[in-house]
């Protein structure tokens, strides 16, 4: 791909679960634009799932978005293995399955709140953390969709928490600017994710998705990745606070 972009750059990617999460197909491009990545996994669970991916533990770190002291020990171990980083990829969101389907009004009060604490202001905390291991300049790219600003089928609670991750997103871009860290979020098209198989029927969700692209194929890891390199690269330094769609043009119509 002609010159790397992201060459000597480290970045810390957050949220792959398999070879299939979108956060994977970021980190997959970033390296190969240059950039040694670094992974966060949650629990010894899913660490089982990421080393198929990435075997050598050095670029493994434990870290719970839902408690600040594990955010906290996870970014001083980040340190202390490999200095400051260029940025973070936030690709962590969380809801109860039974709350991913029928209607808005079936969710339980305790199932709102973790959506938001995982899905919305795990961003908040991770950028709180965060600054104190980034560079100046450096980037934040979460991840969201556009049930945040459309009523999807059974998206329900995970678009209001996306709402709330997108403004968390506005108000973290005005605030880490003064640290030399913009923040922005990809909003990227339905596809087949871990994630995604949440959702009730989302084969229905996927087949109208990719009839709305505009050339009838769904956006791949590879289309997402690109962009999240871009905005991972010295490029990207006037981009700020901004959803940059990469879905195939599903949110025109």
């Amino acid at each position: 791909m002609g010159e790397e972009l992201l060459l000597n750059k480290k970045i810390l990617v957050m949220g792959v679960a398999n070879k299939r999460s979108i956060a994977w197909g970021c980190a997959k491009t970033m390296e190969e634009q240059g950039a040694t990545i670094i992974y966060t996994y949650q629990n010894e669970r899913m660490k089982k799932s990421i080393q198929k991916l990435v075997p050598n533990e050095k670029y493994l770190i434990e870290c719970d978005v839902s408690s600040d002291e594990n955010i906290k020990n996870a970014f001083a171990e980040v340190e202390k293995r490999f200095g400051k980083v260029d940025g973070i990829v936030h690709a962590i969101a969380y809801a109860n399955r039974e709350e991913l389907q029928g209607d808005i009004m079936n969710t339980s009060r305790e199932g709102y709140e973790m959506a938001q604490d995982i899905s919305a202001y795990s961003l908040i905390a991770v950028a709180k953390y965060g600054k104190d291991i980034l560079n100046n300049p450096a980037s934040i790219v979460t991840l969201t969709y556009m049930g945040s600003t459309r009523a999807i089928p059974n998206y329900n609670v995970m678009g209001v928490a996306k709402a709330a991750l997108e403004s968390s997103m506005r108000y973290l871009a005005r605030d880490m600017g003064k640290f030399g860290v913009r923040v922005n979020a990809i909003s990227a098209g339905a596809m087949k994710t871990l994630a995604v198989t949440g959702v009730a029927d989302h084969s229905s969700l996927l087949k109208e998705s990719e009839r709305r692209t505009v050339d009838h194929h769904s956006v791949t890891l590879e289309e997402i990745g690109g962009v999240c390199a871009f905005l991972m690269s010295d490029l990207s330094k006037g981009i700020v606070g901004d959803v940059i769609y990469v879905d195939k043009g599903v949110h025109l119509i």
